[in-house]
């Protein structure tokens, strides 16, 4: 099933209704769904779709000689071009007649295997751009080499590209849109489990309960998942045994570097380069205080949440796990469902925000939003707000979430107000978000404030933008 990426499909189908050369970039992680997206845009166009393969420069060419003439003739055939020169300068012809999409995926592993890839796809580019009327798209997972080889200022096909799109998993709203017998709090714990990865959402079974789901792939050595995040870590980086314990110790609570570094027993040089290509790769992310962009209280959060959930519970449990303990395992892991959730559902409310702004129907015009934390001098403790976004000097729009099983009450209301006391904003507004729920109390409060938006989960999952 083909969900999501209106916008993205857009944007290609304006790069193919030009009647001049164009060029797409498309990169993002493994998984993700860009052949999808590419498959799904080219059909029923004129297309030579052509995978790369992680081999050398002779079996990529025969490759593509095969996609090129199975498309002229429509026969498959055991001929090949003599170089990937004549074979691309052979489509770029057929482009100045047609108007024809090239799609290479997985670009890098052919660029590695005939590295005079980008200085050929370069002189052609200039050489036929000028009557032709091919849409390029090079595709690719390796984000580093993408962003390198093809996006960077020094590389050959550096200001030739027309566009360029980096696939992210789907938000809460898109995941929610592939499963139609899960309940609204099952949807929010499946995404908490998997993210918005496709092809990670595809080994979700809607007809099960999310324990059977977890117990089905996460806790079974056979499954498709049960070793996804070290494997996908082998693919991207040579050491994969440090990068394992950097996201390890991240997922267990070790956030700072210097944590971190002393929980793997490394050198803070050593783990900041670890960390800052796991930040390239999108596993984790960096956080500062909301506002302080070069602060010392910067920490480290695990961004995947396929990453999370599995660093979280699956190293700490292999052994019952390797021994078909799968009942065993959950047992261990259901008691702390609940608290996982909670950077989940912060996040799941962020998204909420984000929509409501483009809706028009948010009271504050924020250009970006998130998590603060700090020292409270008052109380002389640290604070912390889950979502702080402002629109200027004089207008911020503060937030707490809380996903658990009981309402929230007034309590929860005065403290987010007493905290926002520490900024001089002029105008607040404040919302709550609730998994369940809240007290007549706070309801009552909040009325009486005039200044407060209550949002249960289920307005969340509604989209409800009253």
């Amino acid at each position: 099933m083909f969900i999501g990426r209106e916008h993205e499909l857009e944007a290609l189908n304006k790069l193919y209704s030009s009647n001049k050369f164009e060029f797409a970039v498309i990169y993002g992680r493994r998984r993700v769904g860009k052949t999808a997206l590419i498959s799904r845009f080219i059909k029923e166009k004129n297309a030579i779709y052509f995978m790369g393969v992680e081999s050398n420069a002779k079996q990529n060419l025969e490759n593509f000689s095969k996609s090129i003439l199975e498309y002229r003739t429509g026969i498959e055939t055991e001929s090949a071009f003599r170089s990937f020169q004549a074979a691309l300068e052979y489509v770029f012809k057929l482009s100045e007649q047609e108007k024809l999409i090239l799609a290479i995926d997985e670009y890098p592993y052919v660029a590695r295997s005939y590295k005079s890839l980008a200085s050929t796809l370069q002189l052609l580019i200039d050489k036929y751009k000028e009557n032709s009327k091919m849409l390029l798209i090079l595709c690719g997972s390796s984000m580093s080499y993408m962003e390198d080889h093809v996006l960077a200022y020094k590389a050959p096909l550096y200001g030739r590209r027309t566009a360029q799109m980096k696939i992210v998993p789907f938000d809460f709203d898109e995941t929610c849109r592939y499963f139609q017998n899960f309940s609204d709090e099952d949807k929010a714990l499946i995404y908490g489990i998997v993210g918005g990865t496709p092809q990670y959402l595809l080994q979700m079974n809607d007809a099960l309960s999310v324990e059977d789901n977890i117990k089905n792939t996460f806790l079974n050595p056979t499954s498709a998942l049960f070793e996804e995040p070290e494997n996908l870590l082998k693919q991207e980086v040579r050491e994969p045994a440090l990068y394992n314990a950097i996201i390890t110790a991240i997922a267990t609570g070790s956030t700072r570097m210097s944590e971190i570094a002393g929980k793997v027993g490394e050198d803070t040089n050593v783990c900041s380069a670890y960390v800052k290509n796991l930040v390239s790769l999108g596993i984790i992310r960096k956080e500062t205080p909301y506002g302080e962009k070069n602060s010392r209280k910067t920490i480290y959060m695990i961004e995947d949440n396929l990453f999370r959930f599995w660093y979280r519970f699956i190293p700490e449990n292999y052994s019952i796990i390797a021994r078909s303990a799968a009942n065993l395992a959950y047992q261990r892991i259901e008691p702390f469902l609940s608290d996982y959730m909670g950077k989940v559902f912060e996040e799941i409310c962020k998204q909420y925000l984000w929509k409501l702004l483009l809706a028009g129907k948010c009271p504050v015009e924020f250009s970006s939003l998130g998590r603060w934390w700090g020292s409270d001098p008052t109380e002389k403790c640290q604070a912390e707000i889950d979502i702080l976004a402002e629109q200027d000097k004089n207008n911020a729009l503060f937030g707490e979430c809380k996903w658990t099983n009981e309402k929230i009450d007034l309590g929860v209301l005065e403290k987010l107000v007493k905290r926002s006391n520490l900024f001089s904003y002029k105008k607040k507004y404040f919302y709550l978000f609730a998994k369940s729920g809240f007290t007549k109390g706070c309801i009552d409060k909040a009325k009486e404030m005039g200044n407060v938006v209550l949002i249960s989960y289920k307005e969340i999952v509604s989209n409800d933008f009253r």
